[in-house]
């Protein structure tokens, strides 16, 4: 399959200069992908289009990933409806510094080189900037740019001069890649095009050399119609102490059915003959949930590691009652009681119901264990005992203790 053809079948071919699909197979490729560090982790939502570098990568074209220590003192106004709060330059450096890190993991073992547009835009002369770049721009083409006509059209909230030369930071980058790295193409999001077509003609009116823009489509949530990646407590981070490994297992646990595979196709390396044979076989037994567990499976290890999937599943078995607890490792107790509340043996199930918070009082816990509420691996517990070894106790249906 050409790059062009698995791009298309995998959903990523979206908005683009190139005049056909074709194109993209006709050349060898320079392409850089940025982000701004407005937080210290990426979350699910930036990692489609992280993915479909992931295919040029594969390919062997070459591929420069930025973080824009640069354009993050600033802040990007897309999407937005008001003036983003600036970071301090110290947060500026510090997420920098920890989304390095992680889109290093991401792609490891991959060869690809990371930049930090800081480096350069922290130099620039404005009146040589202002001259050199701004020139290029037309105040009525950036003006009628959507997100800038909603924010100074009537109603809207206004926006300062700094957030509206944002365009022209990007621009430039793209500029400044091209001129010393030789990039011809830059990647993004969808909600990125005006911004990386900025990029394109600076790079058409300054040296008359052609450079192209490609972006993967906004990822939308289906069962739900919000931006993919947004769950009811926020946004599904790559970081695990912000999103833990388990709950980033169970987000992609939880798709929908009419989503899976297409999420399939847009976060895994699955080949095409993979994903067909498990739409196949998801379509004959739905109940089986197949789709959704090679998709949770498949990013969990893409993003953690393929020992911390271990980990979570084995939780996920317990906790939905198809494995013993007695099979957990230390690491899997570990991360079982990162989820859970979890307190020392040797109390009695009263008052490891109570000291836990699972109940409220002493009494509430014996009419719960009356009312054969409570049960201990499985098994109902229907009077006060000693909980005295590792021991799973379950109140109704979904509330834990695990006792150590």
């Amino acid at each position: 399959m050409k790059l062009s053809e698995e791009l298309q079948w995998r959903g990523f071919y979206n908005q683009t200069t190139f005049e056909s699909p074709s194109s993209l197979d006709e050349q060898g490729f320079t392409l850089y992908l940025g982000t701004d560090p407005t937080a210290d982790s990426l979350h699910v939502g930036h990692l489609a289009v992280y993915m479909m570098v992931r295919r040029f990568l594969d390919r062997g074209h070459r591929v420069i990933l930025l973080v824009g220590g640069g354009t993050g003192v600033i802040g990007d106004p897309g999407g937005r409806t008001d003036e983003r709060s600036l970071l301090s330059l110290d947060q500026v450096a510090d997420n920098t510094t920890a989304l390095a890190a992680q889109v290093s993991k991401l792609f490891s073992g991959q060869e690809f080189q990371l930049v930090n547009n800081y480096d350069w835009l922290k130099d620039i002369n404005i009146l040589e900037f202002l001259r050199d770049v701004g020139k290029h721009f037309s105040m009525t083409q950036l003006t009628q740019r959507d997100y800038i006509a909603k924010r100074i059209g009537e109603g809207g909230t206004g926006i300062s001069y700094a957030e509206f030369s944002y365009t022209l930071l990007q621009g430039y980058d793209y500029l400044h890649l091209h001129r010393t790295e030789g990039v011809n193409l830059q990647i993004g999001g969808s909600d990125q095009w005006g911004n990386i077509i900025s990029g394109v003609e600076l790079i058409r009116k300054v040296t008359g050399n052609t450079a192209h823009a490609m972006t993967a489509p906004l990822v939308i949530n289906k069962s739900t119609g919000r931006k993919f990646g947004k769950s009811e407590g926020g946004a599904v981070w790559l970081d695990e102490s912000k999103t833990s490994v388990y709950k980033f297992y169970q987000f992609w646990l939880n798709t929908d059915d009419e989503s899976a595979i297409d999420y399939l196709k847009l976060f895994s390396l699955l080949d095409k003959s993979e994903i067909d044979q498990i739409e196949s076989e998801h379509k004959a037994s739905p109940a089986q949930r197949l789709a959704q567990r090679r998709l949770a499976e498949e990013v969990t290890a893409l993003v953690h590691g393929q020992d911390r999937l271990e980990s979570v599943a084995r939780v996920t078995d317990v906790l939905f009652g198809r494995t013993d607890i007695e099979s957990l490792s230390e690491l899997d107790l570990n991360e079982l009681s990162s989820e859970i509340p979890s307190i020392q043996a040797g109390f009695t199930l009263v008052e490891s119901l109570v000291e836990s918070g699972l109940v409220a009082s002493n009494g509430e816990a014996r009419r719960l264990i009356k009312s054969g509420a409570i049960s201990r691996d499985g098994q109902k517990l229907t009077e006060d005992i000693v909980i005295n070894k590792l021991s799973l106790i379950k109140k109704g249906k979904n509330s834990f203790l695990l006792v150590r």
